[in-house]
């Protein structure tokens, strides 16, 4: 066998056995450290714990993933292969939360091979898609920020003797966590804590429905007890979100005067309270 037909024999057992069936320690034999040009990205140094870790993570995140060989041309210490890859995205892939979209593309890999076999420069083309997707659900992430920052409260409400410091911290993903302040009668203020479950853009419409209607009953009855207001909103949320999602909600009235706090809590984490200056704080 020529040492074109030994190279093109291994690009095909990385592709089958590696890719496809994902014998990761291969990479061990057929890697050595290499050059690394792909096509949305600088030009690095890798080695097969890279390989490794990639196709690892790319198994992971789509577990019906298959390569499939079109072509294949091997010319001196070079192979190209021409190959379409399939899969369904189906958990987190480097910071792309599951789509449920199904892949199917073409595209082509160049290795170059040592004397001794291994591969120590490769060119890729294949992630157009996985671009595009990418894309799309950046621009899902920036419009789902936009909702949410619409909602949340601009001002913290100035109370004499008392010191309000909200500190909100998103996560890498917008979800449905959300805060707000409901002026009330007699000087009280309505404090707000809660969730909508999920992520993206219907997280956040969630969260902006919930606070508007907590708003608009706040304002519409004087509700003396956190339990009715809840209650209330409760009643008109359900039939106006999706039967797969949920709110959790942690509702307080302050009067600020007496320093009493009324809260209830609907599934939502309990709050600390921590008081300074004592023993162990």
């Amino acid at each position: 066998m020529s040492t074109e037909e030994e190279n093109k024999a291994t690009f095909r057992r990385y592709i089958e056995e590696v890719w496809n069936h994902g014998r990761l320690e291969l990479a061990d034999e057929i890697f050595d450290r290499y050059i690394s040009h792909p096509p949305d990205g600088p030009t690095l140094e890798r080695g097969p714990q890279d390989v490794k870790r990639f196709v690892g993570e790319f198994r992971s995140a789509f577990p019906d993933f298959r390569i499939s060989i079109d072509d294949q041309i091997a010319e001196g210490d070079k192979v190209m292969v021409h190959a379409t890859i399939r899969g369904t995205h189906q958990r987190e892939f480097r910071g792309m939360a599951p789509t449920g979209k199904q892949i199917g593309e073409k595209g082509f890999s160049v290795f170059r091979f040592s004397a001794e076999g291994k591969v120590v420069e490769s060119w890729d083309s294949y992630y157009s898609q996985l671009g595009l997707m990418r894309q799309s659900m950046e621009q899902e992430l920036r419009l789902a920020r936009s909702i949410q920052q619409a909602f949340l409260p601009k001002e913290v409400p100035t109370l004499e003797g008392w010191q309000i410091s909200p500190l909100y911290q998103p996560a890498r993903e917008v979800g449905g966590d959300f805060y707000d302040f409901h002026l009330l009668s007699g000087g009280r203020l309505g404090l707000v804590v809660g969730d909508a479950t999920g992520k993206g853009v219907p997280a956040a419409l969630v969260m902006s429905t919930t606070l508007g209607m907590l708003r608009a009953v706040s304002q519409a009855s004087d509700c003396s007890s956190p339990g009715q207001m809840l209650e209330r909103v409760n009643e008109a949320l359900v039939p106006s979100i999706p039967a797969n999602m949920f709110v959790t909600c942690f509702y307080a009235i302050l009067d600020p005067t007496s320093g009493s706090l009324r809260y209830a809590n609907a599934g939502h984490d309990l709050p600390y309270l921590h008081r300074s200056g004592v023993a162990g704080d």
